[in-house]
């Protein structure tokens, strides 16, 4: 009985997907909605199939995933503690004014509400602030992927002369002569030897614990029904089908772990930025930066590698269009680092009252953040 109600709700969705064209018409009834709450209800292996294109290896979306820590905690305590107050000691600085915190702000979902990240003396970077909720789940980090991991990570900053403007071969000294260190890398390490080793070990351990609170949409996942209000169901099936998100934002974090050209690599121009190539130096990279996890994205404006969006209106209606795609210039004939924008963005033809569906369902893929007490430094 049960497979014979989804069936229904399938055809009464197509039937009604095909007899309502216009934005408006399908809005004067609420069969539609109702038929798409019907089959979202069901468990996720009986939600129809979304429109993604050959050899996309796509997962479906899922309740968000709990920190990879989570069973050792109890253990980890010490380190994690450690590496939570590292994370917001502005010491590790060479001007003794910046910590990671400073563009990874707990009350911003771990990021900085900046277009661009804002470093030593004021110097304005070339990039976007990442949110470091969920982390972990990513196999590169920076939006160009040159770092294999969040130990290898925390040099970046440290050591940029436009970020923490310090070094990091400089930093264990300048801890060790901070007494108040001593009794936390007891805890952590069982001695004071302190070494950079050890230091992004345990800014790393902390880093794992940042993990994104539930949200409507996980509620809805558990069987609470309710928490989706009828223009989120109606964004989740434009997200999963007629806006092709899941072809590069899919899976319980809504990111492939991967890289893409969007078409926002400014070539042979001022802004120029051309991404994972200038890690890998190969031309298929060029313009390729990594597809971000949309958990919690409302709360992370501006978005773009660039922060080129502060609306996500103006994000929408780029896909619409279907992102920018350079033409060659004649003198860029033989060009073999001409920048292609992904097959895999494509115009949309979505209309305005989808977009404001699909806005919908961003917002309950968003939650408020946890809470977190700025710890007292040790002195």
């Amino acid at each position: 009985m049960k497979k014979l109600v989804v069936l229904f709700s399938l055809i009464t969705i197509i039937v009604l997907s095909l007899s309502f064209t216009h934005e408006d018409h399908y809005r004067e009834t609420d069969a539609y909605t109702d038929s798409l709450r019907a089959i979202y209800s069901q468990p996720s292996s009986q939600w129809p199939k979304p429109f993604v294109d050959a050899g996309v290896p796509w997962q479906e979306l899922g309740i968000t995933p709990e920190s990879p820590l989570k069973s050792k905690m109890d253990s980890l305590r010490h380190l994690v503690n450690l590496g939570k107050i590292l994370f917001f000691d502005p010491r590790l600085s060479g001007s003794g004014q910046i910590s990671c915190a400073s563009c990874h702000i707990p009350d911003l979902s771990w990021a900085d509400g900046r277009e661009k990240a804002v470093g030593h003396d004021q110097q304005t970077g070339k990039r976007n602030t990442p949110s470091l909720f969920n982390v972990w789940y990513f196999k590169r980090l920076f939006w160009d992927g040159r770092s294999s991991g969040l130990e290898d990570q925390a040099f970046g900053p440290i050591n940029n002369e436009l970020e923490m403007h310090s070094d990091m071969a400089l930093v264990p000294q300048k801890i060790k002569n901070i007494p108040g260190y001593k009794s936390l890398f007891d805890s952590a390490y069982g001695s004071f030897d302190v070494d950079a080793e050890k230091i992004v070990h345990a800014i790393a351990t902390f880093e794992k614990t940042i993990v994104s609170r539930k949200s409507d949409f996980d509620y809805f996942l558990e069987g609470k029904k309710t928490m989706m209000n009828d223009a989120a169901i109606r964004g989740l099936h434009l997200f999963r089908t007629k806006a092709r998100c899941m072809n590069c934002h899919y899976g319980p974090l809504f990111s492939d772990n991967d890289f893409h050209n969007i078409g926002l690599t400014y070539y042979g121009r001022e802004y120029e930025d051309l991404g994972l190539y200038k890690h890998t130096h190969k031309a298929e990279d060029v313009g390729k930066f990594k597809t971000p996890s949309l958990r919690d994205v409302m709360r992370t404006r501006p978005w773009m590698h660039n922060g080129l969006f502060d609306n996500m209106d103006g994000v929408l209606n780029m896909y619409n269009a279907g992102m920018p795609q350079p033409k060659r210039k004649p003198e860029q004939a033989n060009d073999t680092l001409f920048p292609k924008t992904d097959v895999l963005v494509k115009k949309l033809g979505l209309t305005q009252e989808e977009k404001k569906d699909i806005i919908a369902f961003l917002e309950a893929i968003t939650a408020e953040p946890w809470k977190m007490r700025i710890p007292a430094l040790p002195k």
